[in-house]
C-alpha cells in the first residue's frame, strides 16, 4: 500500500483535534519529565527575554523609530516560544490549552490543575537560574551600563503596574501566546512552526503586554542587580522603591498569571472547543 506524503496544513476542526490528544498526552506525563521540561521552558523564555532586551539598546547616535524597535525586539523574543515549540518543553501559558482535553472530558480537573501546578514551578525556576546566570556575567553593564538600566527600568515599569492595567494586558497577552500554539498545530513541518510563531509573539511584545513567565526574568533580573549591585542601580537614577520581591509576586505575578489563565484558557482554548468539539 503506497504512503501519501500529507504536506497541507491541518484544518481548524483536525487542530481541534489534535489540541485534546496533546493535551491528555501532558496532563499524563511523569512527574519529573514534566518538571524538568518545565525548568526548559523557563530558560528558553529567558533566552527569549534577553536577546529583546539586548536589541533593545540603542547605541549612541543611533534613532531607530518607536514602532521598528518594538517589532525589532519583538522578533527578538521569539526565540524563547521557537525554542519551547521546536527543541520541546513545558510552558504554563502555552499549556492553558490542556483545557479543550478536560471540557471534553478526556482528563480530570485534578489532572490539568497538576500539570499547571508542576509546570509553573518549573517555569518559575528555570527563569530564576538564568536570571542569576546572566547576573553573574555582569554583561548588564554592556554599553556603559545602558543594559543594565533597561533592565532595572523594565523590571521597576512592570510591579509598578496596576492591578487591573497588568491582568488586562495579560490576557491579552495569553490570547496572542495561545493562538502561536494553536496554529503550530496546524504545522507539517519545523518552518511551518516558527513561522504560525513570528507574528503572534512578536506582536504582544511590541505591543507591550504581560506575560507571567517571562516576567519570571524580567523582575528577578533587575531585582538581582538592585540587591547585589546597589551603587550600579544608585547610579542609573531610577526610583526604584517598589521594586521589590514582594510586589513582583503580588502585584505583577499574581494578576499577570490570572490574566494568562482567561486569556488562554478561556478566550482560545474556551471557544475553539465550543465552535469544534462540545458536540463530539
Amino acid at each position: 500500500m503506497a504512503y501519501e506524503l500529507q504536506v497541507e496544513a491541518l484544518m481548524p476542526e483536525e487542530m481541534a483535534r489534535r489540541a485534546e490528544y496533546i493535551g491528555v498526552l501532558k496532563s499524563e506525563a511523569p512527574f519529573l519529565k514534566l518538571f524538568f521540561l518545565a525548568i526548559l521552558a523557563g530558560s528558553f523564555i529567558a533566552l527569549g527575554a534577553i536577546f529583546a532586551t539586548t536589541v533593545a539598546i540603542q547605541g549612541a547616535g543611533t534613532a531607530i523609530p518607536f514602532g521598528v524597535n518594538q517589532l525589532l525586539v519583538g522578533l527578538a523574543f521569539c526565540l524563547g516560544l521557537i525554542l519551547v515549540i521546536v527543541a520541546g518543553a513545558e510552558l504554563f501559558t502555552g499549556n492553558n490549552l490542556i483545557v479543550m482535553a478536560w471540557a471534553s472530558g478526556k482528563i480530570s480537573l485534578k489532572c490539568l490543575l497538576r500539570n499547571w501546578a508542576v509546570v509553573y514551578l518549573g517555569n518559575f525556576i528555570g527563569s530564576i537560574l538564568v536570571a542569576g546566570m546572566y547576573f553573574l556575567t555582569r554583561k548588564y553593564q554592556s554599553v556603559e551600563g545602558a543594559l543594565g538600566e533597561t533592565m532595572l527600568d523594565l523590571a521597576n515599569g512592570k510591579v509598578n503596574l496596576g492591578f487591573w492595567e497588568a491582568f488586562f494586558l495579560a490576557i491579552l497577552c495569553n490570547f496572542l501566546v495561545c493562538l502561536a500554539v494553536w496554529l503550530t498545530y496546524s504545522a507539517r513541518s519545523t518552518g511551518d512552526k516558527i513561522m504560525a510563531i513570528l507574528f503572534p509573539i512578536t506582536a504582544f511584545v511590541a505591543a507591550g503586554f504581560e506575560h507571567s513567565i517571562a516576567n519570571m526574568y524580567f523582575v528577578p533580573a533587575g531585582l538581582f542587580i538592585k540587591i547585589f549591585d546597589p551603587a550600579f542601580a544608585k547610579e542609573t537614577g531610577l526610583a526604584l522603591e517598589s521594586l521589590t520581591w514582594g510586589n513582583f509576586l503580588l502585584r505583577n505575578l499574581f494578576p499577570v498569571t490570572m490574566g494568562n489563565v482567561i486569556g488562554g484558557a478561556l478566550m482560545v482554548a474556551g471557544v475553539y472547543w465550543v465552535v469544534y468539539r462540545c458536540d463530539k
